[in-house]
């Protein structure tokens, strides 16, 4: 997959919408929801690359496995990667 970066809180939402990550550790039907539960309502920056086969994109896999999201000071990432299980992290800077 080819790495993408986004600026526009618009279509990083409707790109998350369409984010499916199965596989081993943490899952998820729409990413967006969980971007939400993580704080971040408006998001504007985003990153993913890599390649996961357990990920689909508008339900065709493989999709990425690394996903870096921002709003402001907070930050919710997830990593996945072959083989390995799926994990996130969430940070928030002072």
């Amino acid at each position: 997959m080819q790495p993408i970066e986004m600026n526009d809180p618009t279509k990083i939402e409707e790109f998350l919408s369409k984010i499916c990550l199965g596989g081993k550790g943490f899952t998820t039907e729409c990413l967006l929801v969980d971007a939400y539960d993580a704080g971040l309502d408006y998001p504007d920056y985003l990153k993913a690359e890599g390649e996961d086969p357990d990920a689909s994109y508008e339900g065709k896999s493989p999709a990425w496995a690394k996903y870096h999201m921002r709003q402001g000071k907070r930050v919710f990432m997830v990593y996945g990667d072959r083989g390995k299980d799926r994990r996130t992290h969430f940070s928030e800077t002072p």
